[in-house]
C-alpha cells in the first residue's frame, strides 16, 4: 500500500506500470526504500555569477539532510538568478524581472511534471523570491521558502559600507568629489563575501516579507549567509516541510488576504523596496487574493516606521540579527495592531504565537518599540495624477524631500540619463523623466540604482525629483517616482511629456501631475509617433506581447 503523505508522487513512482521511472530513478542512485517515501523538491536558485545566491548549494545539503531525518526523499533541481548589481545600468538588467517569471515558471513546472508531494524554495537575489513563492502558490503543495541570507557589511575607515555606497561613490566620483583611490577603496570592500545585499533593499524586503506571510519559518531569514546558524536554519527548514505535509499546510492556506496586509505592513515598518509592491501583487495573482495598489498606501499609512535600516536610515540588514531578527519584528507588529497576529504559519503556529520567543538585545535602536516610531507613518506612497492614472510607487522612509515642482528633462531611456548626471548638465530643481523603461517598454522594467545613485553622489539628492515608467533598486533613496502607469510604451500619459513643462510631485497629497491640460495631453498623445520594436523575438519578444501593467504587478498570465 502506497504510502498516504505519497499524494502526489506515487503517480510517478508506485505501480507496475510505473518500473520504467522507477528504473531511471535508480540509475542515478535511489533506492526502492528512497521512493516509497514522500517525494520532496528541492528547488535551488544557485548561481556561480553573484554573491547573493552563492551559498545555496550548500545550505542545500542541510536541507537535504533534514528532509531524509524526517522521513522524505529529497530531489535537487535548478532555475536561474540574475544579479541586478551585476547587471544595472545594462542591458543585461532587462533580464531582472523577467527571471522573476522564469523562477516561478520553471518551479511550477517541475512541480507538475514530477509531482512533487512538497517543495523547499531555496532562494536570496531579488526576483528569487517573489519568484519561488509565486511557483509554490502555482503547484500548491505543502512547501516552505528559504531565504539564503544577507551579505555582511564590508567596512572602510571603520564605517560599515555595502553596495549602495559604491553606487553612491560613482556619482561623488564622476563630481569630483573623490578621488581614484577612494573609489577603488570603497569597490574592493563593500562586499566581503557570500549573500544578498546587505541594507533592506529588495532582497532582504521581500525576506522580511515572506517571513511575516507565514511561508518562511519564523527566525530564518535574518541570519547572516555566513553564519554558522544557517546550516541548522537549513536543517530545520526540512523537518519544517515535513511537518506541513503531515499536516498538510499549503500555500494558499497561508498566503491568504490577511497575511499580505501583514506582509505590507512589514513593508512599511521597515522602510523597505519599492519593488515589493510589484511582487507582492503578482504573488497575490497567483495565490487568488483580491489586492490593488491602493491598499499598499492604506496600510503604509497606518504603519509606522520602526526600524533603522539603509538606504533611508543607519544599520544593515545584519543588525537586524543582533537586535532580535524579523521574528522581533514580526513581534513589534502584533504588539501595535499593525498586523493579524492570528494568521497561520508554515510551523503550524500562528504568527503571534512564532514570534513571541523573539529574544530583544538589551540597548539595541535598530528595532524601535512601538511607542517610539521613527516615523509616524511608513516607507510606502502611492501617487495619481495625469501623469500617473494608475499610479506610481516613491519610497519616502529616509527623505525630507516630500514635495517638487519644477521643469522636465525627458530622456527616453536610462543612459541617456545617466550621461547627463555624470556630465552635470542636471541642475537644482530639474525633474528627470525617464520612459520607454517599462515593462513592455524596456522590455523588462530595468532598475535605475545607476541614475539614482549618481544624482546622490552628485550632491543632488535632496534638489532634484526623478520619475519613470521603470522601477527602482531598494538601495535607491530621495524623491525618485517609479512604476508610472501606464508606462510610455502603452501611451501612457509620461508619454507625452517634453522639455521644459512644469512636472508636481506631492507627496502628501498623493499627487503625481504636469501642468498641462486636458486636451493639451490628449493632442499630444494622439500625435505620438509607434516605437521601434526592441526586441523582435526571443523572451524579451514574448515578455513584452504578455507582460501587465506595474499596477497590476507586472505578471505574464494570459488573461
Amino acid at each position: 500500500m502506497s504510502n498516504p503523505l505519497k499524494h502526489a508522487s506515487a503517480t510517478i513512482t508506485d505501480g507496475r506500470d510505473r518500473a520504467p521511472a522507477r528504473s531511471m530513478f535508480k540509475a542515478i542512485g535511489f533506492s526502492d526504500e528512497d521512493l516509497a517515501k514522500p517525494i520532496i523538491g528541492i528547488a535551488n536558485t544557485w548561481i556561480e555569477t553573484m554573491p547573493c545566491n552563492f551559498n545555496l548549494r550548500d545550505l542545500a545539503v542541510k536541507v537535504k539532510e533534514g528532509v531524509r531525518a524526517a522521513g522524505g526523499t529529497p530531489m535537487e533541481f535548478n532555475t536561474i538568478a540574475v544579479s541586478d548589481g551585476i547587471t544595472m545600468g545594462t542591458e543585461g538588467m532587462k533580464g531582472s524581472l523577467v527571471s522573476r517569471e522564469i523562477v516561478a515558471d520553471s518551479i511550477e513546472l517541475a512541480g507538475r511534471s514530477y509531482m512533487f508531494d512538497g517543495i523547499i524554495a531555496l532562494v536570496a537575489c531579488d526576483k528569487t523570491i517573489p519568484g519561488g513563492a509565486m511557483g509554490l502558490a502555482r503547484v500548491n503543495v505543502p512547501s516552505v521558502l528559504l531565504y539564503g541570507g544577507s551579505i555582511l557589511p564590508g567596512q572602510v575607515n571603520g564605517v560599515d559600507i555595502t553596495i549602495q555606497d559604491v553606487f553612491e561613490a560613482v556619482g561623488a566620483h564622476a563630481a569630483g568629489k573623490i578621488s581614484d583611490e577612494e573609489l577603488l577603496a570603497i569597490e574592493d570592500h563593500a562586499c566581503p563575501g557570500a549573500g544578498a545585499c546587505g541594507g533592506q533593499y529588495t532582497a532582504n524586503t521581500m525576506a522580511t516579507a515572506m517571513e511575516i506571510i507565514g511561508i518562511s519559518p519564523m527566525g530564518s531569514a535574518s541570519i547572516p549567509a555566513v553564519d554558522a546558524r544557517k546550516d541548522d536554519s537549513g536543517y530545520r527548514a526540512g523537518l519544517v516541510l515535513m511537518d506541513a505535509l503531515r499536516a498538510n499546510r499549503r500555500p494558499r492556506d497561508i498566503m491568504n488576504r490577511k497575511a499580505f496586509e501583514n506582509a505590507i505592513a512589514s513593508v512599511a515598518a521597515t522602510g523597505g523596496s519599492t519593488n515589493a509592491v510589484l511582487h507582492l501583487l503578482a504573488l497575490a495573482k497567483d495565490c487568488e487574493v483580491d489586492l490593488s495598489i491602493d491598499d499598499f498606501d492604506a496600510i503604509s499609512e497606518r504603519t509606522p516606521l520602526l526600524v533603522d535600516l539603509k538606504p533611508g536610515g543607519r544599520y544593515v540588514a545584519a543588525d537586524v540579527d543582533k537586535a532580535g531578527g524579523i521574528q522581533l519584528i514580526a513581534q513589534r507588529l502584533v504588539e501595535g495592531g499593525y498586523a493579524d497576529g492570528t494568521q497561520p504559519t508554515v510551523t503550524g503556529k500562528s504568527l503571534a504565537d512564532a514570534s513571541a520567543t523573539a529574544t530583544e538585545t538589551a540597548g539595541q535602536d535598530v528595532i524601535r518599540a512601538v511607542g517610539n516610531p521613527i516615523k509616524p507613518t511608513g516607507g510606502l506612497v502611492i501617487l495619481k495624477g495625469n501623469l500617473a492614472p494608475e499610479g506610481g510607487v516613491v519610497k519616502v522612509a529616509g527623505s525630507d524631500h516630500l514635495k517638487h515642482r519644477g521643469p522636465a528633462r525627458v530622456f527616453e531611456n536610462e543612459e541617456s540619463a545617466m550621461q547627463a548626471v555624470t556630465s552635470g548638465s542636471i541642475k537644482d530643481g530639474d525633474v528627470l523623466v525617464i520612459r520607454y523603461e517599462g515593462p513592455a517598454g524596456g522590455p523588462g522594467m530595468r532598475e535605475m540604482l545607476g541614475v539614482t545613485a549618481a544624482i546622490v553622489g552628485a550632491g543632488l539628492g535632496e534638489t532634484v525629483a526623478l520619475l519613470t515608467d521603470g522601477r527602482f533598486s531598494g538601495a535607491t533613496r530621495g524623491l525618485m517616482v517609479g512604476h508610472v502607469a501606464p508606462e510610455a510604451a502603452r501611451e501612457g500619459p509620461i508619454a507625452a511629456v517634453r522639455d521644459g513643462d512644469i512636472v508636481v510631485i506631492d507627496c502628501a497629497q498623493r499627487g503625481l501631475n504636469v501642468e498641462l491640460s486636458d486636451e493639451e495631453l490628449a493632442a499630444r498623445l494622439a500625435a505620438l509617433e509607434p516605437q521601434p520594436v526592441r526586441y523582435a523575438s526571443g523572451v524579451f519578444a514574448k515578455y513584452a506581447k504578455l507582460v501587465s501593467s506595474s499596477s497590476q504587478g507586472a505578471v505574464t498570465h494570459p488573461l
